[in-house]
């Protein structure tokens, strides 16, 4: 199978009620879609790092009640697992696609990143593309536009990722749901790769 594109059907996988309900259509229409992504970006993406990375699709797996409300295949440089270490997502919550750069509170090295993308705030600020969006919280689904944010915000999110337990940094593009489902598979794929080898200075930063 090579990748077709996303549709109205996966989207709305995450208005089924119930567990085991939205996780079998889950699995049906939006799982192998991700792991083609996972098979068509890992080269590239070693490529780009100069390092070996590897997929990791979503399992939700310790869900035993709240269904998922978005889902995503990782790369990560460790086969075993992304969440400690900086890594790249696709995935999708009902109202848009993401595609990330993220740091997320798991990993034991944000103090000394943090630090890193703190004295390099400037260049970052300047290198990010104005549509892209920046988070700090891997669980919602909102994000501001790097448009929207001054430097000094910027470099607020960095000191935070030092200084709070909890913190996160993610940045990349969000694709509304009515402009993913226009899109043609091709067209997503070039959109994806421009986005990834726009983010890797910031994975390699770490």
């Amino acid at each position: 199978m090579s990748f077709t594109g996303f549709t109205d059907t996966d989207f709305n996988v995450f208005t089924i009620d119930g567990l085991e309900e939205r996780m079998d259509a889950l699995k049906t229409h939006i799982r192998p879609k991700l792991e083609e992504l996972g098979r068509y970006f890992t080269p590239m993406l070693a490529m780009q790092v100069g390092n070996e990375m590897f997929p990791h699709v979503a399992k939700h797996a310790r869900r035993t009640k709240n269904p998922p409300k978005d889902t995503w295949v990782a790369f990560a440089s460790n086969p075993r697992g992304y969440k400690m270490l900086p890594h790249f997502q696709i995935g999708l919550w009902e109202t848009h696609v993401f595609i990330w750069f993220a740091l997320i509170y798991e990993a034991p090295n944000k103090v000394a990143f943090g630090e890193k993308l703190e004295v390099n705030t400037d260049k970052i600020y300047q290198q990010i593309p104005n549509h892209f969006v920046w988070s700090v919280d891997h669980t919602k689904p909102d994000a501001i536009q790097q448009s929207d944010v001054t430097k000094d915000e910027l470099q607020a999110m960095f000191v935070r990722l030092q200084k709070v337990k909890k913190s996160e940094i993610l940045c990349g593009l969000t694709i509304a749901k009515e402009d993913a489902i226009k899109m043609e598979p091709e067209e997503f794929l070039k959109t994806a790769e421009s986005v990834f080898k726009t983010l890797v200075p910031l994975y390699q930063m770490n």
